[in-house]
């Protein structure tokens, strides 16, 4: 076939292997003007289940955007990696950070039952500095899950 018949490809990349929806919707999630976008890529991601969103919604739990931060929490808590236990940890412990999106992180160390969530969310149960309430709903969580 002449070289000139072939149909010339959009980008550089698109001839390299493993490029595809997961990474548009981490484009999307990390870079779109509107919050309604991203949230929509955001639990795309979640729903994939594919590793690599992880690195992007680990990303994204620091975002300036509450709804945002929440959506990532949610969708880490869907595909279940370990990799984000850290960053969620930080969350969880973070005292400015708005309740709901606190114990959303809590739920989802508690999904991903990895040993590091796990002690996490026993050492955020133990610390007396932190709200009784909270406290107990951690406790909770590890009590559900047989690992208190």
């Amino acid at each position: 076939m002449d070289a000139s018949a072939e149909k010339p490809r959009e980008n550089w990349y698109d001839s390299f292997p493993g490029r595809g929806i997961v990474y548009d919707l981490s484009f999307t999630a990390l870079s779109a003007p509107d919050t309604e976008g991203r949230l929509r890529a955001v639990a795309a991601l979640g729903k994939s289940g594919d590793p690599r969103a992880v690195r992007p919604l680990t990303d994204l739990v620091a975002d300036h955007e509450p709804a945002i931060r929440r959506g990532a929490i949610a969708a880490l808590g869907e595909i279940k990696s370990g990799r984000p236990v850290e960053v969620l940890i930080e969350r969880l412990r973070d005292r400015t950070e708005q309740e709901d999106i606190r114990r959303m992180a809590a739920q989802t160390l508690a999904a991903i039952r990895s040993t590091g969530a796990l002690h996490g969310l026993r050492e955020f149960s133990a610390d007396e500095g932190e709200d009784p309430d909270f406290r107990a709903y951690t406790r909770g969580l590890l009590e559900h899950l047989g690992a208190v």
